[in-house]
């Protein structure tokens, strides 16, 4: 897919990272995971992230992301267009995404680099790096010690053109008003702190309406009716479902670092296509937050 093409398609409609499969000992499962994905697809998400941040990408040896991606593309092959996660050090994340390339993924979202802070200069040669590696469209993800400042992306732009998309994680509305107005369309630009709905009005407002949601992959029906009630300015509806599920459901995601990811595999489980447990150094739910986070998902309805 040509980046343009890419571009094109992350700039309206939802999407979204699902989680990744292991078994009871911790090992990815393959055949789960695609039944997981041709579950999810038919609902109308534009675009989906394999081996994401939701995906614990963090997690994966090299071995084991090379089958996810596989596993993803083959199985959305015609249906729904695949982005890879990459990311860690440098050379790491081009071999990544050379990998997530040759595979077929049709673009990448470039994750945070590992564990050192870094000056824009830095920032800025790190991006270029990766995308001059590979030829397919890549999104930049601006969160935790990767934060480029407008200056740094219109550098990027003019060096890489196949950086076709801008993430943020970050939540700086100054940061992202300013991104916005100095790089116009340049960029397909997605919401990406979460919980994302909790954001999404006010991202909309500021030229950012598509963003991808972690719940959809257990409530994909309530998550594609907020996308559209927000897409239609329709407040009585994303009022009553913040008031009614998404409130409530960051009450139990913010007991613990980390549930961000838990409480989606949580809820996956809880809907009957469980993707196993969560890996160290994350921390499954508790049986209560269970029984919390069911009760919730019971009162949203068929799915």
């Amino acid at each position: 897919m040509h980046p343009q093409d890419l571009k094109q398609i992350l700039s309206s409609g939802l999407l979204s990272f699902p989680i990744t499969d292991f078994d009871e000992n911790g090992d990815f499962r393959a055949d789960t995971y695609a039944e997981r994905l041709e579950w999810l697809a038919p609902y109308g998400a534009s675009a989906l992230f394999a081996a994401g941040g939701t995906g614990e990408f963090f997690s994966l040896t090299p071995g084991e992301y090379s089958d996810v991606i596989r596993t993803a593309v083959d199985t959305c092959r015609g249906k729904v267009p695949i982005l890879a996660g990459v990311g860690g050090p440098t050379r790491t994340a081009i071999a990544l995404a050379q990998d997530a390339q040759r595979l077929g993924a049709q673009g990448l979202l470039l994750l945070p680099h590992y564990l050192t802070e870094a000056s824009q200069d830095g920032l800025i040669e790190h991006v270029a790096e990766v995308c001059k590696s590979v030829s397919i469209g890549v999104v930049v993800y601006n969160r935790a010690n990767c934060r480029l400042t407008p200056d740094s992306l219109e550098k990027l732009a003019a060096r890489c053109p196949n950086l076709i998309g801008f993430k943020d994680g970050i939540g700086d509305i100054e940061l992202m008003v300013s991104i916005w107005r100095r790089m116009g369309d340049r960029f397909s630009y997605l919401g990406g702190l979460p919980t994302a709905e909790i954001f999404a009005g006010a991202y909309k407002a500021i030229g950012t309406p598509v963003y991808s949601s972690a719940v959809f992959n257990f409530v994909p029906k309530l998550a594609m009716d907020f996308y559209h009630a927000t897409a239609a300015d329709d407040f009585a509806t994303t009022n009553r479902l913040i008031d009614e599920f998404f409130l409530p459901y960051l009450d139990i995601r913010n007991r613990k670092a980390g549930y961000s990811v838990s409480i989606v595999k949580a809820g996956a489980r809880l809907v009957g296509h469980s993707g196993g447990p969560v890996r160290a150094p994350l921390t499954d739910l508790t049986a209560e937050e269970d029984e919390m986070l069911l009760k919730l998902i019971r009162a949203q309805g068929p799915q």
